[in-house]
């Protein structure tokens, strides 16, 4: 009897944060999980998003048919179907975050029934990624800023990153702090999510750097490829540009490395998929320019040890926290990088039901 998958499930879940947060650019309070099974011969595939609730009204009422009844092991069918069905809905936004969840779920599935880790059905590249903390809110207190990062660099992790653009004139100080904070061997990392304008982003660069800051993420907004090619040319040596993480398809990640508009991509599969992850570190090792992931670090553990491009994972606060909470399988750094644990098939990952039943939003 042939491999088809028998039966979707999906359901959401919506987790508040510890308080409101904010970046440079938006605020938020909840964190929306959108959890997909697919089961094929009493195998059940996992796959989950970050999302809107309305990803998972779509799986349930189109996406989820279009997988049910097709071979698990040919996920580029699936993936022609499920992306044709978004023709007339867009091709980015909350219906590629809806067929990203289920594209995992076929991963997960498909190296579940082959009896395998996912790392190892995809070829491993490494044994380990290295992580750097990701948190540092622009509503945080500097006190509490300086708590957080100082706390990754004592744990090990060698890197972090927080956010900035929402306050330029603060913006120098919080980062002369975090500095302080983390001391002269920890790698210090900006994100102003598209905070700044391009001539401002370019005199804080130079602040920046002289905190011995080597990152700047979306300096200007991910849509003006020209100001982000501006900044990338005329920051100060040391600093790399990077952007990516908008990224729906193989076309937008193209369009980013084409124009020379990043020192270090990001890519992240709740938005592309696992297939378009692996699309875009394809791309990167073709054009020699490194990839980092962004958020769901446990998703993207398998996925880091298989691309030779990546250069380092993100180890998001509120993710780690969420993922921690609802996943089994979930892996903690050791000495600054995560190891997948290879004695679990797919991803390694299941959802906690019980636990993530108290979170479930209902009616969908």
């Amino acid at each position: 009897m042939r491999n088809v998958v028998e039966r979707v499930e999906v359901k959401a879940y919506r987790i508040p944060t510890e308080e409101p947060e904010s970046d440079g650019t938006c605020l938020w309070d909840e964190t929306v999980m959108v959890a997909v099974h697919l089961y094929c011969k009493g195998v059940r595939g996992f796959g989950y998003s970050y999302a809107h609730e309305s990803a998972a009204t779509l799986i349930r009422d189109r996406l989820g048919e279009l997988v049910r009844g097709r071979d698990p092991f040919d996920i580029p069918g699936c993936r022609l179907a499920l992306n044709g069905a978004l023709r007339n809905l867009g091709d980015a936004g909350i219906g590629m975050m809806a067929v990203s969840a289920v594209d995992a779920a076929l991963w997960d599935l498909k190296a579940r029934l082959l009896e395998l880790p996912l790392v190892s059905l995809l070829g491993g590249a490494r044994e380990s990624v290295p992580v750097y903390g990701s948190g540092g809110f622009t509503s945080y207190t500097v006190e509490k800023l300086e708590r957080q990062l100082s706390g990754w660099a004592e744990r090990g992790i060698t890197r972090v990153k927080m956010k900035v653009g929402r306050d330029p004139v603060a913006d120098p100080e919080r980062v002369a702090a975090a500095r302080r904070a983390i001391g002269q061997e920890t790698g210090l990392m900006v994100d102003a999510n598209g905070g700044y304008a391009r001539k401002e982003a370019l005199r804080l660069a130079r602040l920046f750097a002289a905190q011995g800051v080597d990152w700047f993420e979306e300096p200007v907004s991910h849509r003006d490829r020209e100001g982000l090619r501006l900044v990338r040319d005329l920051a100060p040596e040391g600093m790399e540009v990077s952007s990516g993480e908008y990224g729906f398809n193989a076309r937008y990640f193209l369009d980013l490395l084409r124009d020379g508009c990043v020192d270090v991509m990001q890519a992240d599969a709740t938005r592309c998929g696992v297939t378009g992850f692996l699309e875009a570190a394809a791309l990167c090792e073709a054009w020699h320019i490194p990839l980092s992931s962004h958020c769901a670090p446990a998703l993207h553990l398998h996925l880091c040890c298989t691309a030779t491009s990546v250069r380092h994972l993100e180890y998001f606060h509120d993710h780690v926290r969420i993922e921690r909470r609802l996943l089994e399988g979930v892996v903690e750094p050791h000495e600054g990088s995560l190891f997948p644990d290879l004695t679990r098939h797919g991803h390694g990952l299941s959802l906690r039901e019980d636990e993530a039943k108290r979170f479930e939003i209902r009616p969908l």
